[in-house]
C-alpha cells in the first residue's frame, strides 16, 4: 500500500486509540496527514499528547468541506455514519474511504479471527484470545478494545492468529469493502444502536457483514438458541454453533447440529464428526452469570475450530477470571460488593447482569437514548432488584416510565407471590457521585450495588470507560 506523498484526512481522531494508531501508520508510510475531529483540544488532549512531535495538521471543533474535496484518502472513524455529507464530498471529488479495520484486513498477514454480537463480544473476544494463546503464544487481540489493531502490524506473521472485537460500524465499512474474517462469530443479536440504525433488520445486517464475504473453507460460529441462528442460510463457509443450555432442559431443541460446543449439566462438551469430548466442568469457570456460559460456549467453538486442544481451552477457562467494566468487582465495603458492569449500553445487557446475582441489588441505571425499548429491563429490575438509582439523561425518562408502569401493572401482584422486589426508585441525579452514595446507603450488608445503566453514557460522561473509571473512584473513596 503505497501512501508516500498522498494526502490523507483521518475524520475523526477519537480517544480509544484507533484514530491514533492509524494517525501514526499514515505517518509512517509517508503521508500528509490532517486530523479533523468536531471535539476540540480540550477533550482529545491525551491523544493529542501521544502525537506530538509527529508532522500531523489538525482541524479540531469543525470539519472543513475543502479538507474532504482535496483528500486522496479518508480514514473515517467508526462513530462517523457513512452518510455523512463530508464522506459524500470526499467520494465525490474521488477519495479512497477507509477504516482503521478496512486497512488492517488489507495489510494483515496472519488469519484473522473475528467476534460481534450484541452482548457478550469482548468477553467472547478476550476468552477466544486466552485460549488461542495456550497454544499460540504470539496471538494479537485487538479490535474494538481500545487497542489499535494496525499498531500490532509489526507483530503478525503468515501463521500468527489475530483476534478482534468487531462493532457492528466497523462491520459497516468492512462490508463495504467486501471483507470479512476467516473465522466469524456472532454472539446474539437483540435492539442496539436503533438511534444510528432506525430498525433491527438496518442493525442485524450490519451484524451480518462479518461473514458475508468469507469464502468456502471459512468458518461461522452462531448460537444455536438465538435469532442469530437463522442466519445459517446466508453463510457460505463451514458452520459451527454454540449453546448455553442443556439440551435436555430445552423442550424447543429436538437435535443437535453437527458440530457444536455445548453445555450439559456440569460439564462443557464438544460434539463434532460424531464424536463427543469433554473441555472442561462447570466449576472450572469463574464468570458469573449464564450469559457468561454462553460467551464460553462461543469461545470454545471458535478454538476448536481453529485446532486448539482440549486441554489448552480449559487451562485458559480456568485463568481468566473477566474483563475490566464487565461485571467487575471493584471492592466490598462494610459487607456490600460493588460492581461495574458500565459496558452495559442496552438494556438486555442490563438483564443479563441483574439475572447474575442472587443476593438484593440496589441498581444505578440511566442515561442517553439509543431508541431502545425498557419494558422488559423495567420488568427484570421489578424482579431483581430491591431499590434502583436513576442517573440524568435522555433515556432516563423512558426507563423510569417503563419501571413506573410495570410496577403498576405487576407489583402488587408480584409482592404478594414474591416476585417483586423494588422498593424505592431514587433520582434521576446529575451528580454521579451522589447517585453512588445514595446507593450505598440504600444497601446493607450481602447486598449487591451493581452499576449497570442499559443506556449510552453520552451527556453525563465522555463514554461508558469513563463512567466505569468514575465508578471505581468513587468506589475506592468510600
Amino acid at each position: 500500500m503505497d501512501l508516500h506523498g498522498k494526502r490523507a484526512l483521518v475524520m475523526g481522531l477519537g480517544v480509544h486509540g484507533g484514530g491514533l494508531g492509524v494517525a501514526r501508520f499514515l505517518v509512517e508510510r509517508g503521508a500528509d496527514v490532517t486530523v479533523t475531529d468536531l471535539r476540540d483540544a480540550t477533550v482529545l488532549q491525551p491523544t493529542l499528547d501521544a502525537l506530538a512531535g509527529l508532522p500531523v495538521h489538525y482541524v479540531l471543533g469543525q470539519h472543513r468541506e475543502e479538507d474532504f474535496r482535496t483528500a486522496d484518502l479518508v480514514v473515517r472513524n467508526p462513530g462517523v455514519p457513512r452518510e455523512s455529507r463530508f464522506l459524500q464530498i470526499a467520494r465525490a471529488a474521488g477519495a479512497s474511504i477507509e477504516m482503521e479495520m478496512t486497512l488492517f484486513f488489507r495489510l494483515c498477514p496472519g488469519p484473522i479471527i473475528g467476534v460481534t454480537g450484541t452482548k457478550g463480544k469482548t468477553t467472547t473476544t478476550m476468552l477466544t484470545g486466552a485460549m488461542l494463546r495456550e497454544q499460540f503464544p504470539d496471538t494479537v487481540i485487538a479490535g474494538n478494545l481500545r487497542v489499535s489493531a494496525l499498531e500490532q502490524l509489526p507483530k503478525i506473521g503468515p501463521h500468527t492468529p489475530v483476534v478482534l472485537e468487531l462493532s457492528s460500524f466497523v462491520l459497516e465499512g468492512l462490508g463495504e469493502a467486501k471483507l470479512s474474517p476467516q473465522y466469524a462469530c456472532i454472539t446474539n443479536i437483540s435492539p442496539d444502536h436503533l438511534d444510528r440504525y432506525g430498525t433491527m433488520e438496518a442493525y442485524t445486517e450490519a451484524k451480518k457483514q462479518i461473514f458475508y464475504h468469507q469464502c468456502d473453507q471459512d468458518v461461522a460460529v452462531l448460537n444455536y438458541n438465538d435469532v442469530s441462528a437463522h442466519f445459517d442460510e446466508a453463510v457460505r463457509g463451514r458452520r459451527a454453533w454454540f449453546l448455553a443450555d442443556d439440551p435436555d432442559d430445552n423442550p424447543h431443541i429436538s437435535r443437535l447440529p453437527d458440530t457444536i460446543a455445548y453445555w450439559s449439566r456440569e460439564h462443557l462438551l464438544w460434539q463434532a464428526n460424531g464424536r463427543q469430548e469433554i473441555i472442561c466442568r462447570k466449576d472450572d469457570v469463574h464468570l458469573a452469570g449464564r450469559h457468561n456460559l454462553a460467551n464460553i460456549a462461543a469461545a470454545a467453538a471458535l478454538a476448536k475450530a481453529y485446532g486448539v486442544t482440549n486441554e489448552n481451552i480449559r487451562n485458559a477457562i480456568r485463568k481468566f477470571t473477566g474483563v475490566p467494566d464487565r461485571l467487575e468487582f471493584v471492592r466490598e465495603v462494610n459487607g456490600v460488593r460493588y460492581i461495574n458492569d458500565t459496558t452495559a449500553t442496552a438494556p438486555e445487557a442490563a438483564i443479563a447482569a441483574l439475572h447474575s446475582f442472587d443476593a438484593p441489588i440496589v441498581l444505578i441505571a440511566g442515561g442517553a437514548d439509543k431508541q431502545l425499548p425498557f419494558d422488559d429491563m423495567a420488568r427484570a429490575i421489578g424482579e431483581r432488584t430491591k431499590a434502583v438509582v436513576l442517573l440524568n439523561g435522555t433515556a432516563t425518562e423512558k426507563l423510569q416510565s417503563a419501571v413506573s408502569s410495570q410496577q403498576s401493572e405487576f407489583g402488587d401482584k408480584g409482592l404478594a407471590t414474591g416476585d417483586w422486589r423494588l422498593a424505592t426508585v431514587s433520582g434521576p441525579f446529575d451528580d454521579f457521585e451522589q447517585a453512588v452514595r445514595t446507593a450505598r446507603d440504600m444497601a446493607e450488608p450481602g447486598d449487591v450495588v451493581l452499576l449497570s445503566p442499559g443506556c449510552a453514557s453520552f451527556g453525563m460522561f465522555r463514554n461508558e470507560f469513563h463512567r466505569g473509571e468514575e465508578f471505581r473512584r468513587i468506589v475506592r473513596e468510600l
